[in-house]
């Protein structure tokens, strides 16, 4: 069912008219140093669309007006709380000894250690969430097939970065040189949001439910009115057909930004635990950085010799930052033209979004068997390129009991 847009967000603090632009002198837009694979690293198998960039955002340079009398959703529906089903594992063992053998081996088996070494990203908990089973598939039997549709959102992605964005090529020497670029790219791009009020792309990485998670937000403004100064997490969302998406794929999509959120505050708490990012990465702290990238830093106005003087910056630039609004916003637009369908503003609940990402690592920490999409979702295996060989199409499953 297709809800009709309603309630303008032109009074919003969050959207500016574009005619109080028009006299704006447009800033040149600067540079960033990316490399090659960057976002390979940041982007996990699911959406091959973006697992594909070649290159990590740049600095970036607010060169639009955000658009105001905009058709909205405020609060599409009430926020659905569906909690991931999972299952209670028999206590079978009366020896502490063999409980901890036993995990030790279910962790060396996980989906997390023999996929994910590097972490997880925010699109591996949002695919768990559309679908445990298909995201099992995709793990032990090969990513999604790229379908137009996908690409055309790539494009339409990469178009809305090109606007705000300069990248700009870097050889890198080391795995260090490779970490102390994403590091500084968040950097640059922190540094456009609050000078300009309006960054896209920006790479996020941080330590959530005692694993290391990457994710890239699409886009943070900043409030144009002086009494509100905690930026706003937007997610665009492209759509084939001139209607809105169906709840689960609207929850999916809060799900995706209460994540930004939930990273963005532990980040700007201090919460980013230094040693154990260099121990988890093996990467040595005292490395000195390529020629290339000091010359680099040394022309933005912050020098590093070394990835230990790279995460000092990174940890200082968010400990100066306000945690994220909570407000979030998802945009739908149309592929062909880009016409806005509507927008969707709900209130970040993190208890919520605690309990999706614990439920989420249950499966990738072997601690139960992936859960099928519930009775009324299986319309989601129409879309499934896995349909044709799971069971729950055929009815040869059984759901884990919750």
């Amino acid at each position: 069912m297709t809800e009709s847009p309603s309630e303008s967000l032109s009074d919003s603090p969050f959207n500016r008219n574009i005619d109080d632009k028009k006299n704006d002198i447009v800033p040149e837009i600067p540079i960033e140093i990316v490399s090659e694979e960057e976002m390979a690293l940041l982007e996990a198998a699911l959406v091959s669309a973006r697992a594909s960039f070649s290159a990590i955002p740049a600095i970036r340079s607010s060169t639009f007006s955000f658009r105001s009398n905009v058709r909205s959703i405020k609060s599409i529906t009430a926020l659905s709380k569906r909690r991931l089903s999972g299952c209670s594992e028999p206590d079978i063992e009366d020896s502490g000894g063999l409980k901890s053998a036993q995990k030790k081996t279910r962790m060396a088996d996980s989906f997390l250690h023999r996929f994910r070494k590097k972490g997880l990203s925010v699109t591996d908990i949002t695919a768990t969430e559309w679908c445990e089973k298909q995201m099992e598939f995709v793990l032990l039997v090969g990513k999604r097939k790229v379908s137009k549709a996908m690409k055309k959102g790539s494009a339409r992605h990469a178009k809305l970065e090109e606007e705000v964005v300069k990248k700009v090529k870097v050889r890198i020497e080391s795995i260090e040189d490779r970490w102390a670029l994403k590091l500084l790219n968040f950097v640059t791009g922190v540094n456009q949001l609050l000078f300009e009020g309006l960054t896209r792309e920006l790479p996020l990485i941080g330590f959530a439910e005692g694993v290391w998670m990457v994710g890239v937000i699409d886009e943070i403004r900043m409030p144009v009115t002086e009494t509100i100064r905690n930026p706003l997490l937007v997610d665009t969302k492209t759509r084939v057909k001139d209607t809105l998406p169906a709840e689960p794929q609207r929850r999916n999509g809060r799900l995706q930004l209460m994540c930004y959120k939930y990273m963005w505050d532990d980040l700007v708490a201090d919460k980013f635990p230094s040693k154990k990012f260099f121990d988890f990465f093996s990467l040595n702290p005292h490395h000195i950085l390529s020629d290339e990238i000091r010359e680099m830093t040394a022309n933005s106005g912050f020098p590093a010799e070394t990835l230990d003087d790279v995460v000092r910056y990174y940890r200082n630039t968010c400990s100066m930052l306000p945690p994220a609004h909570d407000q979030l916003l998802l945009r739908y637009e149309l592929q062909k033209d880009h016409s806005l369908l509507g927008e969707d503003e709900f209130a970040y609940d993190s208890d919520w979004v605690k309990n999706q990402i614990q439920g989420c690592l249950e499966f990738w920490l072997g601690e139960r068997e992936a859960s099928y999409t519930p009775e009324e979702e299986r319309w989601k295996c129409g879309f499934c390129q896995y349909s044709s060989v799971c069971p729950a199409k055929n009815g040869n499953h059984n759901d884990p009991p919750s």
